[in-house]
């Protein structure tokens, strides 16, 4: 969730069932988080928050058919929500790619901690190591915490 500053204010994993493909399915999971993540703007005139999705997933960075489930989902989630639709992200051992904006790039990629592209969990490096990576890795500053969000919107 980015504020109108474009900061982050929430986030929320979950990982889906794999056996489910329908985009009603994906609305409603992420409706769902959304919902527990930030109130709704849905009395205010125009959305002042954006919903963007990441979706970590093996294969091609190409487009997939269940790239446009999720998608429309995250269109009509973010419609019910009285959210502003943004991007939709996919993160393969390829590297990211927006989807509908043709951004793309090799890093970060799924495997940016190790020596090169992670194709499964087993081949990831021993905890100590990545706790080195991350102390180089960037970190974002000023992120909000969520309850100062409810707070805020509270008021």
């Amino acid at each position: 969730m980015l504020d109108a500053q474009h900061r982050v204010t929430a986030s929320a994993s979950f990982a889906p069932r794999p056996h489910v493909e329908d985009g009603w399915h994906h609305r409603n999971a992420i409706l769902a988080h959304l919902r527990q993540v930030t109130p709704h703007d849905l009395r205010l005139a125009r959305p002042t928050r954006t919903a963007v999705l990441l979706r970590c997933r093996e294969g091609s960075g190409d487009w997939t058919e269940q790239d446009g489930a999720w998608m429309w989902a995250l269109r009509d989630a973010t419609a019910l929500h009285g959210l502003r639709c943004g991007s939709y992200i996919t993160l393969t051992p390829t590297g990211w790619q927006s989807l509908g904006d043709g951004r793309r790039g090799r890093n970060p990629h799924s495997g940016s901690w190790a020596e090169g592209p992670v194709h499964t969990v087993t081949e990831l490096p021993p905890r100590s190591t990545r706790e080195l990576a991350q102390d180089r890795a960037w970190r974002p500053t000023g992120i909000t915490s969520i309850e100062t969000v409810r707070r805020a919107a509270a008021r």
